[in-house]
C-alpha cells in the first residue's frame, strides 16, 4: 500500500525545464529522485556527474512534459555547463528522448499539478462498491474521509447515517469508478441491509441525481490503473475448502463454494451445522481472495482447524466430513500458488487494522507466519481481540510510521496499570548479591522496584518467577549467594521481570563474566524473542552482552527451564513453580561433578579446563605451569577435603567446583597422579600462616563482643555520600580500606547492599579483613533497620 502514496512521477521520467541563468530557454532534464512534491534533476548532457544537480517544486517551478517547447514555439538551448561536451543539439536530443519516458501532462499542469493522486480523491468523489455479502449487484459511495488511499466511505442516500460506513483502501478489487457496474452488465442496487430504508422511487431518485452530478464528483479513470486484475477461476459449487471469515479472520473453519456467478466471481459460505441458525457467514469471492485454502492445508502446516458450529466432537475430520456432506474437495489447481518469499519475520512490528472495529489502527506484532499468511498480535484495541491471520499481500496492513504520515491516530499500546502502595525505603541485604559497581549501572533501587504490585492486561505480563534454594545450582552459580537472593521476582512486565531474574543470577556467579557469556544471544541463531543488553563486573573489568529473553507469558517457562539447563543447573533452579518439599528432577542426588552426565552440555573431552570451563578435583586435576602468576590464597577459608570430597559434597556446594582456585591460572595439563595433587593442597594449606593478625579471622567470641555494641547513626545511611562513608570508615579498625571504597565510589545505598562473597570477590580482600568489614558494614544495617526503616 506504500507505494500508492508516491506523486506518479518516478526516477528517469524526462521533462522540460527553464534554465536558471536564461529563463527564456528550456533544456531537457532527467528525474533523479523525489520526495513528495520535490524532484531532484539532472541536466541531460552531465552524464554521471551529480555537480550540476538541483531541486525544484512541482507546484512553483517552470516544468513542462517533453514536446511543450515545440508546441508552444519556446527555445531549447544547451546549458552553459555542458555546451562544450554537446556539439550538435539536434543530433543529442534525438538520441537522448529515443524510447524515453516523459512526465505526464496532467501532473504538470492543471487543477492535477503536483498532487499525488490519492489527492484526487476528495471527500465527496463517488465510486461504486460491489455488495462482497450476498450478490454481485454494487451501489453508489461517498468518499467521506481519504486518509492515505483508506477510504471511509458512505452509501448514497444515507447522508449523515455512518452505521453503514465502511473503510477500504482504494485499491481493493470490490471498490470501482462510477459507471462501473453499467459497463460489466451488473445492476446498481442498494444493498438489503439498507434498501428498508427508503421506498424505491427514493433511491431510483437518488441515481438520478448521482447520474447528472457525474462529472464534477468523479475521480480521474487512471487512477486504479495499479488495481488487481481479477483472474479466471475454476471452482464449482459444492465444492468444500478450508477458509478464514473476513469479518472476523481469528480461525480457520470448513467452508463451502454456495454459488457461482459467472468466471470471475463466487460466493463462499461459511459451514455451520446448527440446525437453529438465524443467518450464515458468506461473501463473494474471486480466485485471488484471501484466506481461502485447499481442504488439509492447516493440518499439512501443523495449524489448528476449528469444526464448524455444530459439529460433534472437536477432533475433525476431513475425510469422515466428506463423506458426511457428500461433497468433494475444492482441487488444489483452483487455489494460486503461496510463497514464504516476502520478507516478514517473527516479531517484526508493522500497524495493522482492527477487523472488529475498521476505524481503529493499531500496532501489530507478527507472531507466526505460514506461506504468504501472517498471525497479527494487535496492541491497544479498544477491545482485545485474538490473533488476526492476514494475508501479506493485505491493504489492511502498513508500514510502521504509515499512521503518522497520514496524519491518522494510531492505537497506542495498553500501558501497565500500577496499584500504587506506599513504598517503604527498606534495602534487604540478604536478599541482594549486586556488588557494590553494579549498583553504579542502575541497579540501585531494583528491590524497590520489585516489590511494587505491578498488574498488566494482556499476555504480556509475567507470573512471579520463584528462586528454589534447595534445587542444585551447577558448576557456574555460587550456592551461598542463590541462598541470598529474594524468594521471588515479579509479577510484572515479562522483559523487565526476566532481565532482572538473569541480572541476579550473573551476579550470584562465581565469574559473572562467564555466565554472561552463556547467556549471550548466539548470533547465527534464530530470533525468537527480544534482546536486552545486560551487564557484569569481575575483576574490575566490565562486560555487556545481548541476551534474549521472551516477551509473553506462555513462552516464560519454557525460557526458564532452557535458561537452568544453559547454566548446567537444576531445570527448577527459577521459575514461574515454586518447588515446595522435593523437587521433580531429584536434583539432590547430584554433585557438580556428575552434574554434566545428567542436564550439562556433552562436549568432547580435552586437556585442559573441563565442560563449563571450571577445574574439578577428580575429573582433571591441573598441574600448575611454570609460567603462571603467583598465587592468591583465595582458598584459605575452605575446609580440607579427602580424595572423596567431591562426590560426596552436598548438592549445589560450590566446594567441589574448583572455581576461584581457577580464575588466576592458565590452562594446563592433566595431572599424572591424584596423590601428588592432593599432596600439593596439604602442604599449602599447612604453610599458610596466620602471623598477621590483619588476616587473622576474628573468633566468634570477639565476633558477639562486638555486635552487642550498638551503633547510634545521625543521618540516614541511605543518603550518605561516597565521603560519609569514607568518613564512618575511618572510625572504625577498618580505615585501611577506605582508600578502596573512595576509589569504586561506594555511597551510602552501594554500601548496604554489600555482603562478605561481594566484598570478597570486588575488593580481592582476605578472609580476615573481609569478615571484619562485613562485621562493620552489618551494625549499620542493623542501625538503619531500627532506626529509619519504619
Amino acid at each position: 500500500v506504500d507505494t500508492s502514496l508516491q506523486n506518479g512521477f518516478a526516477p528517469g521520467m524526462k521533462l522540460e525545464v527553464a534554465v536558471k541563468s536564461d529563463q527564456n530557454t528550456y533544456w531537457v532534464a532527467t528525474i533523479i529522485t523525489t520526495c513528495g512534491q520535490l524532484l531532484l534533476l539532472r541536466y541531460d548532457g552531465y552524464g554521471e556527474d551529480r555537480k550540476a544537480d538541483f531541486w525544484c517544486d512541482i507546484l512553483t517551478a517552470d516544468l513542462h512534459p517533453i514536446g511543450w517547447c515545440q508546441q508552444n514555439k519556446k527555445i531549447l538551448k544547451v546549458p552553459e555547463g555542458i555546451k562544450d561536451k554537446i556539439p550538435d543539439q539536434e543530433e543529442f536530443l534525438q538520441r537522448v528522448l529515443k524510447g524515453a519516458c516523459s512526465a505526464p501532462a496532467n501532473l504538470l499542469e492543471g487543477l492535477h499539478r503536483g498532487k499525488n493522486p490519492l489527492d484526487l480523491i476528495a471527500p465527496g468523489s463517488r465510486l461504486e462498491l460491489q455488495n462482497i455479502r450476498d450478490s454481485l449487484e454494487a451501489w453508489i459511495v461517498t468518499v467521506v474521509e481519504n486518509v492515505g488511499g483508506r477510504l471511509k466511505l458512505r452509501y448514497e442516500g444515507l447522508e449523515d447515517l455512518d452505521k453503514f460506513d465502511q473503510w477500504l483502501f482504494y485499491l481493493d478489487p470490490f471498490l470501482h469508478q462510477v459507471g462501473w457496474a453499467a459497463q460489466h452488465g451488473y445492476s446498481l442496487q442498494p444493498p438489503l441491509a439498507i434498501r428498508s430504508l427508503r421506498s424505491e422511487a427514493d433511491w431510483q431518485e437518488i441515481l438520478k441525481k448521482v447520474k447528472e452530478e457525474e462529472e464534477e464528483s468523479s475521480v480521474p479513470t487512471d487512477l486504479f490503473k495499479d488495481k488487481p486484475v481479477i483472474e479466471v477461476h475454476s471452482f464449482s459449487e459444492g465444492m468444500k475448502l478450508e477458509a478464514v471469515d473476513p469479518m472476523a479472520p481469528f480461525v480457520i473453519s470448513p467452508a463451502t463454494v454456495l454459488k457461482v456467478y459467472n468466471d470471475k466471481y463466487f460466493l463462499v459460505e461459511m459451514d455451520d451445522l446448527r440446525a437453529e441458525r438465524a443467518s450464515s457467514q458468506r461473501y463473494v469471492c474471486h480466485v485471488n481472495s484471501a484466506g481461502i485454502f485447499p481442504v488439509q492445508w492447516s493440518l499439512k502446516n501443523g495449524l489448528h482447524l476449528s469444526p464448524p458450529p455444530g459439529y460433534p466432537g472437536q477432533d475433525f475430520d476431513w475425510a469422515d466430513y466428506l463423506k458426511q456432506c457428500g461433497a468433494e474437495a475444492a482441487p488444489q489447481s483452483c487455489f494460486p500458488l503461496l510463497t514464504s518469499d516476502h520478507g516478514f519475520k517473527e516479531n517484526m512490528k508493522l500497524e495493522a487494522v482492527n477487523p472488529v472495529d475498521p476505524e481503529e489502527v493499531c500496532i501489530a506484532t507478527v507472531t507466526k507466519l505460514k506461506d504468504s499468511y501472517l498471525w497479527l498480535q494487535l496492541e491497544g484495541s479498544k477491545k482485545p481481540v485474538p490473533e488476526c491471520i492476514v494475508s501479506v499481500e493485505s491493504m489492511n496492513i502498513f508500514p510502521v510510521g504509515w499512521c503518522e504520515t497520514n496524519g491518522y491516530q494510531l492505537r497506542p499500546p495498553r500501558k501497565a496499570i500500577v496499584n500504587k502502595q506506599k513504598k517503604i525505603a527498606v534495602v534487604q541485604p540478604e536478599k541482594q548479591i549486586l556488588s557494590s559497581r553494579t549498583v553504579h549501572d542502575g541497579l540501585k533501587n531494583q528491590e524497590l522496584n520489585s516489590s511494587d504490585s505491578v498488574v498488566i492486561n494482556g499476555k504480556y505480563c509475567c507470573p512471579k518467577i520463584y528462586f528454589n534454594h534447595r534445587c542444585f545450582s551447577g558448576p557456574y552459580l555460587n550456592k551461598g549467594r542463590i541462598a541470598e537472593l529474594p524468594q521471588s521476582v515479579g509479577p510484572g512486565n515479562c522483559v523487565l521481570v526476566l532481565k532482572e531474574v538473569l541480572t541476579l543470577l550473573i551476579n550470584a556467579a562465581y565469574k559473572p563474566s562467564r555466565v554472561l557469556r552463556e547467556l549471550q544471544l548466539d548470533e547465527e541463531a534464530a530470533w525468537h524473542g527480544h534482546g536486552e543488553t545486560l551487564k557484569a563486573k569481575y575483576k574490575g573489568k566490565s562486560y555487556r552482552a545481548t541476551v534474549e529473553v521472551v516477551r509473553t507469558a506462555d513462552r516464560v517457562a519454557d525460557f526458564c527451564r532452557k535458561t537452568c539447563i544453559k547454566l548446567e543447573c537444576c531445570p527448577n533452579l527459577f521459575g514461574p513453580q515454586m518447588v515446595l518439599d522435593k523437587c521433580s528432577e531429584n536434583c539432590s542426588v547430584l554433585t557438580k561433578t556428575k552434574y554434566t552426565h545428567y542436564y550439562g552440555k556433552r562436549k568432547n573431552k580435552r586437556i585442559g579446563r573441563p565442560p563449563g570451563g571450571h577445574s574439578n578435583l577428580e575429573v582433571a586435576m591441573k598441574k600448575p605451569n611454570k609460567r603462571r602468576k603467583r598465587r592468591k590464597h583465595f582458598f584459605v577459608h575452605k575446609k580440607k577435603r579427602s580424595s572423596t570430597s567431591v562426590d560426596n559434597t552436598p548438592a549445589g556446594s560450590p566446594q567441589g567446583s574448583g572455581a576461584e582456585e581457577e580464575d588466576d591460572q592458565d590452562e594446563s595439563e592433566l595431572s599424572h597422579s591424584l596423590a601428588q595433587d592432593r599432596d600439593k593442597r596439604k602442604r599449602k594449606l599447612r604453610t599458610f600462616s596466620f602471623s598477621d593478625d590483619e588476616n587473622k579471622p576474628p573468633s566468634p567470641k570477639d565476633i558477639k563482643m562486638e555486635v552487642a555494641e550498638k551503633l547510634q547513626l545521625d543521618s540516614n545511611p541511605l543518603e550518605w555520600s561516597v565521603a560519609d562513608v569514607v568518613r564512618f570508615l575511618k572510625s572504625t579498625d577498618c580505615a585501611p580500606l577506605a582508600r578502596i571504597f573512595l576509589d569504586q565510589e561506594i555511597d551510602g545505598q552501594a554500601l548496604l547492599l554489600l555482603t562478605l562473597p561481594t566484598v570478597q570477590e570486588c575488593m580481592d580482600l582476605k578472609l580476615g579483613p573481609a569478615i571484619k568489614l562485613c562485621h562493620h558494614i552489618e551494625r549499620v544495617k542493623l542501625a538503619f533497620y531500627q532506626q529509619f526503616a519504619n
